[in-house]
């Protein structure tokens, strides 16, 4: 199952508390404050992974809660911190505060981390209260409390090419038929439910990731079907792919509502590189090659076409989003 946004609550460790005790020893019958510091809290830290996919294990559990210190000890032992609690979610989460709406956190990068609550801090104990006046202090901190937060986890997936176009376009099909990925498929509108996210094997040894995304309709980006739940996913593909059916009657109508559609529901997207592919060539009669020549000839972009059954053009298919995805790469490093 697919989740993408949950809500949870954390709660950062308690400190341990300072120890009240004095020296106790033989020859030693005036013997000092000797009472240890409790432990720190544990911290609530949460780390991005790029094994995840769906925020799915925190549907299931809301609550967390990190390990509280180690009270003090006699002989000034101080009290063991509490365990950080590391809470892993998928490259992509964005983590915001749940009544402010404030967003605290990007997690892009693998491995990249974010201290969500810090842990309490441990009390003092009795020894280090002493001076030359108060030679025997006979009381110690308590410890610190730990941060109680309720935070939103919204995860936006990260790919290199998306999918875009109107339901039983093709999309599923074509992703199924370049990777691994093994969504739903059926001859019926909004097969796909959720995202799926597969990875293409390029050449030998490269590769590079692509999303499709549920079939968007006109108003999508008002609410309208399935699309504006998942038109969040589109803002973090490096390249845009629009899949037009060649049965369908109108390309040009095809393409312009599937780019107002991207537009109005941000404007980055409108910068974001795309091109368009015709699916289904396979079924495709005269007139059609006709009408898909026309366009092409009349369109200023880039226009592919390909059929996920006979395998026609997929291989040309993939060459054009690998070399889009590698200009974006290096326009992102210069």
């Amino acid at each position: 199952m697919f989740v993408d946004q949950v809500r949870i609550s954390i709660q950062s460790g308690d400190g341990g508390a300072g120890f009240v005790s004095f020296r106790r020893e033989k020859f030693v019958p005036k013997g000092g404050p000797d009472g240890g510091n409790g432990g720190r809290g544990g911290d609530v830290i949460f780390v991005a992974s790029s094994q995840l996919h769906t925020l799915l294990d925190h549907r299931y559990k809301r609550e967390y809660k990190a390990e509280k210190g180690a009270d003090g000890m006699s002989s000034r032992k101080f009290g063991r911190a509490g365990q950080d609690l590391l809470i892993k979610v998928p490259c992509g989460t964005i983590i915001k505060d749940a009544d402010t709406e404030e967003v605290l956190a990007d997690m892009v990068d693998d491995g990249q981390t974010y201290t969500a609550a810090k842990g309490g801090r441990g009390g003092k104990g009795n020894a280090l209260f002493a001076t030359s006046i108060r030679q025997t202090p006979r009381f110690a901190e308590p410890g610190g409390s730990g941060r109680e937060r309720t935070l939103m986890l919204e995860l936006k997936l990260i790919a290199d090419v998306g999918l875009v176009g109107f339901p039983n376009a093709g999309k599923s099909t074509l992703i199924s038929t370049i990777s691994a990925a093994q969504p739903k498929i059926a001859d019926y509108p909004f097969t796909t439910l959720q995202p799926n996210l597969g990875i293409v094997g390029y050449r030998e040894y490269d590769s590079f990731t692509v999303a499709d995304l549920p079939g968007l309709i006109e108003g999508a980006h008002e609410g309208k079907g399935l699309g504006i739940t998942f038109l969040k996913h589109v803002e973090r593909t490096r390249v845009l792919a629009i899949i037009v059916e060649c049965l369908s009657d109108d390309y040009e109508r095809d393409v312009r509502v599937l780019r107002n559609e991207l537009s109005s529901y941000s404007r980055e997207l409108e910068s974001k590189p795309w091109f368009v592919a015709f699916s289904k060539t396979d079924t495709a009669d005269e007139e059609i090659n006709e009408r898909m020549a026309e366009f092409i000839s009349q369109h200023d972009g880039i226009v592919m076409k390909f059929s996920s059954i006979s395998g026609q053009g997929i291989t040309e298919l993939k060459d054009q989003m690998w070399k889009l995805v590698q200009d974006v790469q290096r326009s992102d490093t210069e």
